[in-house]
């Protein structure tokens, strides 16, 4: 791939489930199962964005976003570590951002931990701010996740 890639986004099936479940592995210390990915694409309160490169289809991404009396919640966004930096993550923040406002969504939360720094970065660079700090909120290994807000309109 180069980096001109052209990725293609939209709700995640449930066929695409298996595949989210195993970037969660490469992704986060604390891992998703498939299950919880089913329960996300069958609910009406959840938002799941897939992302693939458009020349082979292979899941590269997703997010999943909480919707809630008019606020949504950032539950996760997660790039292959294999595809990251080429502006993956941005797009599907951007998916998200889009989807929320034309869903009436005002004001999108997230947590994330602090030593973070790339999802830090690129979360401000999108407008959001730090609204607070849960001090020991992650486990595996410990840490305080930055509370951030993005208003919409």
């Amino acid at each position: 791939m180069t980096g001109e890639e052209s990725w293609i986004i939209g709700p995640m099936d449930e066929a695409r489930c298996g595949q989210a479940a195993a970037l969660e592995v490469l992704c986060f210390s604390d891992p998703w199962g498939q299950e919880s990915f089913q329960d996300f694409s069958a609910s009406r309160l959840y938002r799941t964005f897939g992302a693939a490169p458009a020349e082979d289809g292979d899941l590269a991404g997703y997010a999943v976003l909480q919707e809630v009396a008019g606020e949504g919640e950032l539950l996760r966004i997660a790039v292959d570590p294999a595809v990251r930096g080429r502006g993956l993550g941005r797009k599907l923040l951007e998916a998200v951002t889009e989807t929320a406002g034309e869903d009436g969504i005002q004001t999108i939360f997230l947590e994330v931990r602090q030593s973070n720094r790339a999802a830090v970065n690129l979360y401000r660079s999108a407008g959001f701010r730090e609204i607070g700090r849960r001090r020991g909120y992650y486990h595996n290994p410990p840490e305080d996740a930055i509370l951030m807000e993005l208003h919409l309109f």
